[in-house]
């Protein structure tokens, strides 16, 4: 028997039934709703990136709760949202990235039901991408009675997503003040490969990771404190590393004995007459005892905002028999 299904029942199981790894579609749903309350059939880029925003602004602004299941990163909006709070961008800029990185995936994939793409494609609006989204009459029908309604569930199914994320991130709050904190002075991304022979004359050609040799067209620049915490690319968070390496540690916490090991690296920094050593100094201290306490702080916040996504290192990889600690440079630097 042919089953009928109204605009209601396709609404509800986009909402209800979406594989959500982050809030996204909760808020392109209120904002879609808020757009058919003001009888809007089509809506600019501009508008619908600037109403989507609005949402975001008032939903942290309320809890600051998680809005993705993946502990180890803020979603685009939270960014967006938290460079605004902290004043580093514009409301106008604000805008401007919701339009350019917030829409690659959401704004597409919405009018799906669990993996689905085909039994509401197109059933709501139509998209020019980048320029416009078209409402269809299947959105425009619903009076005020079922809005108040679809906006209620959306908004409870909001709630839902946040508490599931939370469960992974038990101190969230304190987490995103550190973020902040991170956030407030951070920038954007620098090209890093020209760090590479620097990096080499402090690290020899072997991998930070697993102490193995590097191919030189095996040779990645990395973050041991995962940049999108720590939003920098100063030169004593940076170390060498094959390419497999760089990516199972990901955004990952490193045990505590790479730790060890960055702080011996950047005093061997420190024992050159490199012009660098003066950042190092600047950012952690004019002292080794004081570098290491506050590259160690460093590391804490990090844990505090990752939690229990540790990786301990390469396989086989063993601390004590790492040649790095042999080295005369090593050897000299830390036996002060």
């Amino acid at each position: 028997m042919k089953q009928s299904f109204d605009d209601s029942d396709y609404w509800k199981g986009i909402i209800l039934f979406g594989l959500n790894a982050a809030t996204y579609k909760m808020g392109l749903a209120r904002t879609l709703i808020k757009f058919v309350r003001q009888s809007k059939q089509q809506v600019s880029w501009d508008e619908l990136s600037a109403a989507y925003l609005n949402q975001y602004i008032e939903r942290l602004a309320t809890g600051n709760m998680p809005q993705q299941g993946n502990p180890t990163r803020l979603t685009v909006m939270e960014r967006i949202v938290t460079q605004l709070q902290l004043g580093n961008i514009t409301l106008t800029e604000a805008v401007d990235r919701v339009s350019e990185q917030a829409f690659v995936d959401v704004v597409p994939r919405f009018q799906t039901i669990g993996r689905d793409k085909n039994i509401v494609s197109g059933h709501f609006y139509d998209i020019k991408q980048g320029e416009y989204l078209y409402l269809k009459d299947s959105l425009l029908g619903f009076n005020d009675e079922q809005l108040a309604e679809l906006d209620k569930e959306v908004i409870a199914r909001w709630s839902l997503l946040e508490g599931a994320f939370s469960i992974n991130q038990t101190q969230f709050e304190l987490a995103n003040d550190i973020r902040e904190i991170y956030l407030k002075d951070g920038y954007s991304r620098r090209q890093l490969t020209n760090n590479i022979p620097f990096l080499t004359g402090y690290q020899g050609n072997v991998c930070f990771y697993c102490g193995e040799p590097m191919p030189l067209d095996d040779i990645h620049v990395d973050h041991v404190l995962p940049r999108q915490v720590v939003m920098h690319d100063e030169i004593w968070n940076l170390v060498l590393s094959h390419g497999d390496c760089n990516l199972l540690k990901s955004d990952k916490l490193v045990g505590p004995h790479f730790i060890e090991k960055l702080i011996a690296r950047n005093e061997n920094i420190m024992g050159s007459n490199h012009p660098w050593k003066h950042k190092i100094a600047t950012a952690l201290g004019v002292t080794p005892i004081r570098r290491g306490k506050n590259l160690t702080q460093h590391y804490n916040n990090v844990k505090t905002v990752l939690g229990n996504n540790y990786w301990g290192g390469a396989a086989g990889y063993n601390p004590a028999t790492d040649p790095f600690y042999r080295k005369l440079i090593t050897v000299l630097n830390n036996s002060r």
